[in-house]
Parts: C-alpha cells; structure tokens; sequence
C-alpha cells in the first residue's frame, strides 16, 4: 500500500468508527490490565463474562491478593490457560502493591516487568489506558499488516515497527482499535468479507472475495 492508499484506509475506517473502543469491559486502568492480561488466547466476550463475575468482589490489586489462589480461579476458571494466568495475576498484584502504591506503571518497562504482562499487553494498556500511540499486534493485525500490504512483517515486531512507520500522526492512536475490529468482523482470517469491506479499494489483497451465490 502507498501512502496515497494507507491515508484513504484509515480516513474511511475513521468516518465508520470515529471514537472506536476496546470490546474488553472495564472501569478502572487496573480493571483493564487485568482484562488484557486474562485475554491471551481468550475472547473478549469470554473474558467480559468472567470479569463481570470477578470484579464486582475483587477489582483492586489487594482485592485480588485476599482472594487467593484458588478464590480467583473460581472466577476465571472459564478462560482458557486460567490456571497460569490467576498466577500471574497474584504476583502482578504483589508487585503493584510493594512497587507501586497499588497503581499501574506509566512506562513499558514497569509493565513488561509484570509477571504475565508481555509487550503487547504493555502497548494495550499504554494506548488504550494512557493513550499513547502503540500499536499492540494480536493475531488480527499481524494478519492485516501482511494481507493488506499496509505493513507487512515476519514477526509481531516487524509489523508493529512498521505500521508505527507508516500510519500517518493523527490516526496512531486509535489505529488499533480500527484494525483489530476490521480484522475480527470484516478481514476474517479463513475468508475476508472484500465485498463488503469498506476499504477494500485501498487494499493490496487480491483476489477479492465475493460473496457466495443465492
């Protein structure tokens, strides 16, 4: 995609979905944390379902310590890999207690230290919690970035180096957002819905797909 083709992308996907919003459900930076860490290899909807159970008993990072172990597998039990991810959410609480007044970190590098918390967890929270300009690559923008054109890369890193290269300055922010839910509804991974995609005249991708007949 040229730069002609990548500012029509997102100036469409901006007029459907001006002020686009993470599906997770939250009320808090560290609610959304949680959520982000919980939804590896989750859906959100399955994670919206577990925390809508969770959070009203335990949405703080001490809340969650007296719940213990097996407290707050309870809750979580069905999301898949529950069993690692209630660890790693115990002694990413521990830490946010002892290390930072029981607040979410700021910068990647406190994030990352989290137990459970990788790069893309870290670029969600900074973008959507602090909105700074990341670019967090789940499965629906790795496949975007490479089936598109619009930045094409062999790992995670390579496409999120390159989409930060390439979208323009006012679309960075909520650029995650527009991919992640165009990846998820319309450029699916079996099959992308092209005849109804809004931005498929500014796409790389061919052949198009066509809807099925009768």
């Amino acid at each position: 995609m040229n730069r002609n083709a990548i500012a029509g992308f997102f100036a469409t996907l901006q007029a459907a979905n001006p002020m686009p919003v993470t599906e997770l459900e939250y009320t808090s930076v560290f609610e959304l944390l949680t959520a982000v860490l919980l939804s590896a290899q989750a859906t959100d909807v399955g994670v919206n379902k577990a925390t809508r159970r969770l959070y009203p008993v335990a949405n703080t990072p001490q809340a969650i310590l007296d719940l213990g172990l097996d407290g707050l597998e309870s809750y979580i039990k069905t999301i898949g890999l529950y069993h690692s991810k209630a660890k790693h959410l115990l002694q990413t609480c521990q830490m946010l207690v002892q290390l930072h007044d029981s607040q979410v970190p700021r910068t990647r590098e406190a994030l990352e230290a989290l137990p459970g918390v990788g790069r893309k967890t870290a670029n969600v929270v900074l973008n959507v919690a602090f909105g700074e300009p990341t670019m967090a690559v789940d499965t629906h923008i790795f496949r975007l970035g490479n089936r598109t054109g619009l930045a094409p890369g062999k790992t995670p890193l390579d496409v999120e180096k390159g989409l930060l290269k390439r979208i323009p300055p006012e679309y960075r922010v909520d650029a995650h957002h527009w991919l992640i839910l165009h990846g998820r509804y319309v450029c699916q991974a079996r099959k992308p819905l092209c005849w109804q995609c809004g931005v498929a005249q500014f796409c790389d991708f061919q052949p198009k797909t066509v809807a099925a007949a009768g």
